[in-house]
């Protein structure tokens, strides 16, 4: 994104939050009106939508005061996402196409777009690895929320024996810059590859070798983008992945620790998980950081994660993680 994209979408932001905050003194309005007439009438019947209109109004300025602790150097900008599947072959990779379903729902969910950089598919079914940008207004905000390992236990599809299983995958999350953000990376740093897509075909396999891989030396970061088109499409999209990881190691004056940008801490495994994701004996998804749980795992798999998201913001507020 460039400086004058940035300018843009910060007006768009603004004026956003007017416009909803002029709905919301509107529906204030209107439950308030429904109160009195219900007082005056003596209406029993209103009760139920009176309950609705206020619940309504409760969620959007819980909604708009979430918006509040957003205010990190980066957090209006966009995101990027990378997911990893852990160890465990077909059912891990099988694990991290069902986390990039539910990621891709809850940004449709906020009216964010999405666009895929780079992708690679499991041999058998699922994903090895995908990286995509969700593009919307605070969305590195709230996605940051989500860094780290997801687990996940059920009944294996992939066994015969009906046996359950483990899996694990991890999620990085990067915020995007714009081109206004000085990050200097001497070209001897840095050491580019060409290779040909690979995967099990359509839309995410070209059919030339114009897959990139940039490799950062001193840090070790690899990037990769094989999505695109063109060999100069995929290296520009790599480049902007790079600078988003740098860019974010250098704010935390951390770079020796490439872990903290990764957002990985420890192996894909066992004990690192921030969230654990249960489909037998029982249905629940709990996060370990907040305690934040629900039986609902439909729900949460179809992209309802704010709960999830608004328990690590005020968790974070407070000081508690």
């Amino acid at each position: 994104m460039n400086s004058a994209g940035a300018t843009l979408q910060r007006i768009k932001g603004l004026k956003d939050k007017i416009e909803r905050f002029d709905a919301l003194y509107s529906e204030w309005e209107d439950a308030k009106t429904l109160v009195a007439l219900a007082i005056e009438e003596d209406e029993d019947d209103l009760l139920g939508e009176i309950t609705e209109s206020v619940d309504a109004v409760e969620k959007t300025l819980e909604d708009m005061k979430l918006e509040t602790l957003l205010s990190g150097q980066y957090d209006a900008n966009n995101a990027i996402l990378t997911l990893h599947a852990g160890a465990g072959g077909t059912e891990a990779q099988d694990w991290c196409e069902m986390l990039l379903r539910m990621y891709t729902r809850w940004a449709e969910r906020r009216g964010f777009k999405i666009e895929t950089i780079d992708y690679l598919a499991g041999e058998e079914a699922g994903v090895k690895s995908v990286t995509f940008e969700i593009d919307g207004l605070n969305a590195y905000g709230y996605a940051k929320a989500e860094k780290g390992v997801h687990r996940l236990v059920r009944i294996s599809p992939f066994d015969a024996a009906g046996r359950r299983h483990t899996s694990f995958a991890s999620l990085e999350v990067t915020p995007v810059l714009s081109e206004d953000v000085e990050v200097n990376i001497r070209p001897e740093d840095i050491r580019v590859d060409t290779y040909r897509s690979s995967g099990a075909g359509g839309q995410h396999v070209n059919k030339t070798e114009s897959a990139i891989r940039i490799t950062h030396l001193p840090t070790g970061i690899v990037v990769t983008c094989q999505n695109e088109r063109s060999q100069h499409k995929n290296r520009d999209m790599a480049m902007r992945v790079l600078l988003s990881k740098l860019a974010e190691i250098a704010e935390r004056e951390q770079k020796e620790k490439i872990e903290d940008i990764q957002g990985v801490q420890m192996e894909i495994g066992w004990g690192s998980q921030i969230r654990s994701y249960v489909f037998h004996p029982y249905t629940m998804v709990k996060d370990h950081r907040t305690n934040y749980e629900t039986g609902n795992i439909t729900a949460v798999m179809d992209g309802d994660l704010d709960g999830f998201i608004n328990a690590y913001l005020k968790a974070k507020s407070r000081g508690e993680l």
